[in-house]
């Protein structure tokens, strides 16, 4: 078999395609897969180092710079000419795209090439590439059942879940003791991130100046935008603050309870390991997108949701508290996690695809 898959811009793109690869690696032994990104931005780097063959395209987003994007109008069409000369030599049975604008030449090139084609969207609302090439897709996957109604597509849309969340469960626990936490307490895991703003840093630094007395301790993940900021302060004994943790699933495994933004790729490993969580939804990301992840899933008594615009320190004090001592709550949401979570996603997203192209 052969594949080309198409994504870029964030790793909130990059994993579920690398997720996806994964799937039919275990699959098929005569895979031959193609990677399409741009030359600019993360996967042109990424991705060849997991040795994975690329071809890099010459693409932007919009800006609504009006010039800027009468360029781009023909940058479009150079890359879409480009894409149909990678896919008329590399002949794939499947073109699979899973977000970003790089997507669009390519899909649009596959669709005229009459070359079967499959997206995933990890969000609730759609990002502008998935809305666009959501009419040239045979088969789209959600993670989110809200977003079916954002796509026109005459093609076929299956819920799959997100596929980095199995990944999450093949990630080995991380041992406590080794990063500086007590064995016997209680940890809360913060994963702040990139998308940490001034106002949100500001009020998490407030709260984690008076956990003193507290008995719990607390892992903070700043992402590398922040950590010299925090890394200032002078925080207390059962605070320890970190950058960046590699595999980080293998330390929310042993996290009592974990505070992070929406990202779907976030929420798909709290939801596959079932650990309760209390969501912060980014405001700084288009259409609002992270609220509505976290929305859906707050219907569903998965998550706990706070707006940053509602954040105090007397707030987080409130719902740590209620989430590491309140049984009742923890068990419901971890049976919500449980019933909701797709483990499988990888898979379902392999075997239907298979189907569409047998």
């Amino acid at each position: 078999m052969k594949i080309v898959v198409t994504a870029g811009g964030t790793m909130g793109h990059i994993n579920p395609a690398l997720a996806i690869i994964e799937e039919f690696k275990k699959h098929e032994k005569d895979l031959e897969v193609l990677y399409i990104g741009t030359h600019n931005r993360m996967e042109k780097d990424v991705i060849p180092k997991k040795n994975i063959p690329y071809e890099s395209i010459e693409i932007y987003g919009f800006t609504k710079n009006i010039v800027n994007d009468i360029k781009d109008v023909f940058l479009i069409h150079k890359a879409k000419k480009k894409c149909k000369e990678i896919l008329k030599k590399f002949q794939p049975d499947v073109v699979i795209g899973v977000g970003g604008y790089v997507t669009y030449p390519v899909l649009k090139a596959a669709k005229e090439m009459h070359i079967k084609t499959f997206i995933h969207e990890q969000n609730s609302i759609p990002g502008k590439a998935n809305k666009m090439v959501s009419k040239y897709a045979d088969l789209i996957g959600v993670t989110f059942l809200g977003s079916k109604k954002y796509l026109k597509t005459k093609g076929k849309i299956i819920y799959t879940g997100h596929p980095c969340g199995a990944w999450a469960l093949e990630i080995p626990k991380k041992d406590k003791e080794s990063l500086g936490f007590t064995k016997g307490k209680k940890l809360v895991t913060v994963v702040a991130g990139s998308l940490g703003s001034g106002s949100l840093n500001e009020k998490m630094k407030s709260y984690l100046h008076q956990v003193a007395k507290e008995n719990y301790e607390i892992c903070y993940i700043t992402g590398n935008a922040h950590y010299e900021s925090f890394k200032k302060e002078t925080f207390p004994a059962n605070v320890h603050v970190f950058p960046y943790i590699d595999e980080l699933p293998g330390l929310l495994k042993v996290s009592d309870l974990i505070i992070s933004r929406a990202g779907a790729g976030s929420l798909s490993e709290i939801l596959a390991l079932e650990i309760p969580s209390i969501i912060i939804p980014s405001p700084n990301v288009a259409n609002n997108h992270q609220y509505y992840n976290a929305l859906e899933l707050k219907e569903k008594n998965c998550i706990e949701l706070l707006e940053e615009k509602d954040l105090s320190v007397d707030v987080l004090n409130r719902e740590v508290h209620k989430m590491l001592t309140d049984t009742t709550t923890r068990l419901k949401m971890i049976h919500a996690m449980h019933s909701e979570a797709v483990q499988n996603s990888a898979l379902i997203i392999y075997q239907e695809i298979r189907k569409l192209i047998s």
